[in-house]
């Protein structure tokens, strides 16, 4: 593949995404339903390719196009390649730019909201296991890693579902990606969808602490650009450019993070080959997302230590983190195999449809009961992202909490940093697979449902008794 087809591949990337937000901009349901402008462009990407453009040009006869639709082979090979590797930037930088907090301040701010998130994703885990045990293996012949998608999907994103590929490729089940991506897709729509209509009834019913009835989102707000009065700098210029630019120093950081985790993970496979792989492995298929995610933990926590000029811009490094995720859900979307969703159309409407009933039951009937105050707004904020991604769950808690007056954003906060780590992506997520290969679905159910009875009980006996404290004042995020 020339230099010149791997260039062309990112420069076509760049111009789905300008097409994408002007139809953002035009487009009244989109904006309704707060669709992101990187699923637009991932669904023109695959209307485009050969599952879409390719068919519907051989129904009429031609042919040229079932390979690649109107892109070209290369194209399509470049952007295989993308997610796999823009997914550990990503996670590289999730805990970078934000102070590592004390864990009693961690247990006491999020302490419910990381029984509430741990039921919610272990939960995934427990009913997609079970209806993979018992309808989707004897009924549809699907392994049973079938029951790992629901996680994968919504818990874990489109990034996830991409990073996965090589694990799912590795252990005989193909099809696993492109129904993740499914799901991821599902999930991100759904999460809005459900969201919104949550937080409707919410504000209907007066379970709302902030958001009333007369609150609506403005225009500008619903095409997704920023009122003049309001905008703010993308990042800081912490650093002389004439020195180096402070987009490259960051972007830097998070490659350091990246190596340091391939290096550990190096490491660790070396270890196991010699120790216990004749026996079973478990990290040989580990990717190296989750644990970049871990590299970028010691390479901020090397910044507090010694960064006594902070120079390191949390802003900058969203940035970064926020176009790697534009390009990897165009990519991943753009070389979906509807083909694979298809065939296995079935499982993929039951593995939807118990993830979404679970995750949005869990908020109606648990929240309340496992988050001592201000159950909505941190709920909500758990529900976007257990169905899409972070800034699903993010979106909804600005919608009903747009100044963020209550402790939800902070709560939010401190349960991804220790979330972050092991679900959605982290080091469950990688091993779930490998673990059914080698021991069994039986060792992963059996855990998952300890962990979910566990959370479900910390939640209900002992948080959402709990007694409402005094909180330390709430600082409204930038």
């Amino acid at each position: 593949m020339s230099p010149n087809a791997i260039g062309f591949a990112l420069l076509l990337l760049g111009v789905m995404m300008l097409v994408a937000k002007i139809i953002r901009v035009k487009w009244r349901l989109a904006q309704k339903l707060f669709i992101p402008s990187s699923i637009i462009g991932g669904a023109l990407a695959l209307l485009v390719g050969p599952d879409v453009f390719g068919r519907i040009a051989g129904l009429f006869g031609t042919d040229r196009f079932a390979e690649s639709g109107l892109l070209t082979p290369e194209i399509i090979e470049v952007w295989k390649t993308l997610p796999g590797l823009l997914i550990s930037l990503v996670f590289a930088g999730l805990l970078m730019g934000h102070k590592l907090p004390s864990p009693r301040k961690a247990f006491r701010v999020a302490g419910p909201q990381i029984a509430f998130g741990m039921t919610v994703a272990s939960g995934q885990y427990v009913f997609g296991l079970l209806l993979a045990i018992l309808v989707l293996g004897p009924v549809f012949g699907l392994p049973a890693m079938a029951g790992t998608l629901i996680e994968i999907g919504f818990e874990g994103g489109h990034g996830t579902a991409a990073g996965m590929a090589g694990t799912f490729e590795e252990f005989g089940f193909p099809e696993g990606q492109d129904l993740a991506l499914g799901l991821a897709t599902v999930g991100v729509l759904s999460g809005i969808v459900c969201g919104i209509a949550l937080i409707n009834w919410g504000v209907r019913t007066g379970k709302t602490t902030e958001l009333r009835v007369d609150a609506e989102p403005s225009v500008v707000e619903r095409a997704g650009l920023v009122e003049k009065e309001r905008r703010r700098s993308a990042g800081t210029l912490t650093v002389n450019p004439s020195s180096i630019e402070p987009l490259t120093l960051h972007f830097g950081l998070l490659a350091v993070a990246v190596l340091i985790g391939w290096l550990m993970l190096e490491g660790i496979q070396w270890v196991e080959s010699k120790l216990w792989a004749d026996s079973f492995e478990l990290f040989a298929h580990v990717p190296l997302f989750p644990i970049a995610m871990i590299g970028g933990i010691i390479v901020q926590g090397l910044i507090q230590a010694f960064d006594r000029e902070e120079i390191v811009d949390v802003q900058m490094i969203e940035r970064l983190q926020g176009f790697s995720l534009d390009v990897l859900v165009i990519a991943a979307l753009g070389t979906l195999s509807l083909t694979a969703i298809a065939a296995n159309m079935g499982p993929f409407i039951l593995l939807a449809v118990t993830g979404l009933v679970w995750t949005a039951g869990a908020f109606i009937f648990l929240a309340r009961r496992m988050l001592p105050d201000f159950w909505f707004e941190r709920g909500i904020a758990d529900v976007g992202q257990a169905m899409g991604v972070t800034s699903t769950g993010l979106i909804l808690l600005r919608v009903v909490d747009p100044d963020l007056k209550t402790p939800a954003y902070q709560a939010f906060g401190y349960k991804q940093l220790i979330m972050e780590p092991f679900f959605g992506g982290g080091l469950v997520t990688a091993g779930a697979i490998p673990i059914i290969a080698n021991f069994g679905v039986g060792w992963l159910l059996a855990g998952m449902f300890a962990l979910f009875v566990g959370a479900l009980a910390a939640g209900l006996l002992y948080f959402g008794r709990r007694p409402v404290a005094a909180e330390e004042p709430v600082t409204a995020a930038p």
